[in-house]
């Protein structure tokens, strides 16, 4: 018992993390060309789609020594592998025919990482930026910090890796920095936390700048998370921001309409945008059990009690408070489309939401979309009897049970 009730706390909590991330990503050359916009410092860099758009940017570039980068949404490219076989998205080049080569093992084939899981991310173009050596590598992120109830920015001199492992193993090596939000980052508080850090006095005010701009953008354009890793000080003293990772939130669309046309639907799971578009909570997961649920702690529980059952939840689905029989049909297209789901448990309870909208909605999915899998439903709550005698008056091949843990237990032996 004890193990099947860490297994279903791990699964409530990946669903409910992924519910709670509303920010939107954007590709590193995007990063850059935002950066630079606010004079924040950066390598030259050029982005390409193309093996033979690489040869042309880096035959013009005007250096030889290039890096170049898979523009993939996920952390740990460098150590990465293609599906392809080729390892590694990061490399240096020294010759146009070499980008192309490399951008050709690339493109168009998808990078593989410990944040994108097994399946990989698909890699859509590559980015040439110029070499610049760092003498040391710094950590830099602006981000909203629940103690302080504010913007923060976050500061170490171990930069150029896992800032987590960092922090649990030299938490005195990280420096955090409330800011003001209406005021900012001083400039005196910006050239202290650059001294603090042991950047070299020529390179202290190149850095306070980078400080100041980056909360400038962070308050600009309703970011989630800035984070620079490595911020970097050159052989040559300057101060250069050399990666990037930008979130912004989703709330804020409605006045950020350019941010948000950099959107990446590729690196997205298709299932949950086809959702989302039809304004649908949904969280692909890994299991064999289709789950429909109205509200997100009933979602949750369910999942826990298919896991105590034994079962492995396909997805995570809220149809909210407003589903109508159109979005149910809508939500067992998209539960359909996933060939691992070997049966489908409806859990709702019906406050705002009525049972019979959903039974409507269940009995014309079933008819319309020729359902061959074993479905189970379980209905409490406003208009339940209407929508019990709906079900058994349809003459369709549905389970229709009261007790949640029979009703769970039914679509765990089905799903064998």
């Amino acid at each position: 018992m004890l193990a099947s009730l860490r297994t279903t706390g791990s699964l409530a909590r990946r669903a409910a993390s992924a519910g709670q991330r509303r920010f939107l990503s954007i590709h590193e050359y995007q990063s850059v060309n935002l950066l630079n916009s606010y004079g924040i410092p950066t390598p030259k860099s050029i982005v390409a789609k193309s093996p033979e758009e690489a040869y042309s940017v880096a035959q013009n570039f005007g250096t030889d020594k290039l890096v170049i980068k898979a523009q993939v949404l996920a952390g740990g490219r460098g150590k990465g592998k293609f599906d392809n076989g080729f390892q590694g998205g990061v490399h240096t080049v020294d010759s146009p025919q070499q980008a192309q080569e490399y951008a050709g093992k690339m493109i168009g084939s998808k990078l593989i990482t410990k944040q994108t899981g097994a399946g990989g991310r698909i890699c859509n173009a590559v980015m040439l930026a110029e070499r610049r050596d760092p003498s040391h590598e710094y950590y830099v992120a602006v981000l909203n910090d629940r103690v302080t109830q504010g913007v923060v920015l976050v500061a170490s001199n171990q930069g150029g890796m896992n800032i987590e492992e960092v922090a649990a193993t030299n938490p005195s090596a990280i420096i955090t920095t409330p800011i003001d939000f209406e005021k900012g980052l001083s400039k005196s508080t910006a050239l202290e936390l650059a001294k603090t850090l042991g950047i070299k006095e020529g390179g202290q005010e190149e850095a306070a700048n980078i400080f100041i701009n980056l909360y400038k953008i962070f308050k600009d354009k309703d970011a989630t998370q800035i984070e620079i890793n490595p911020m970097s000080e050159t052989v040559d003293g300057h101060v250069l921001c050399m990666d990037a990772k930008f979130g912004f939130d989703d709330n804020a669309e409605f006045r950020h309409g350019d941010i948000f046309a950099l959107r990446d639907i590729s690196q997205e799971e298709p299932s949950e945008v086809e959702a989302q578009k039809a304004g649908l909570n949904f969280i692909k997961l890994d299991g064999s059990i289709g789950c429909l649920v109205n509200g997100a702690g009933l979602a949750m529980a369910t999942m826990d009690v298919l896991a105590l059952h034994g079962g492995n939840p396909a997805n995570f689905l809220d149809v909210g408070g407003g589903a109508t029989p159109e979005t149910v049909k809508k939500a067992f297209e998209i539960l359909l489309s996933d060939p691992k789901v070997k049966s489908i448990f409806i859990n709702i309870f019906g406050g705002i939401m009525r049972c019979d909208y959903i039974a409507e909605g269940v009995i014309k999915a079933t008819k319309e979309l020729s359902l061959t899998i074993p479905l189970v439903v379980r209905l409490k709550g406003t208009m339940e009897a209407e929508a019990k005698e709906m079900i058994k008056a349809s003459g369709l091949k549905i389970v229709a049970l009261d007790s949640l843990d029979e009703a769970a237990e039914t679509a765990v032996q089905l799903a064998v």
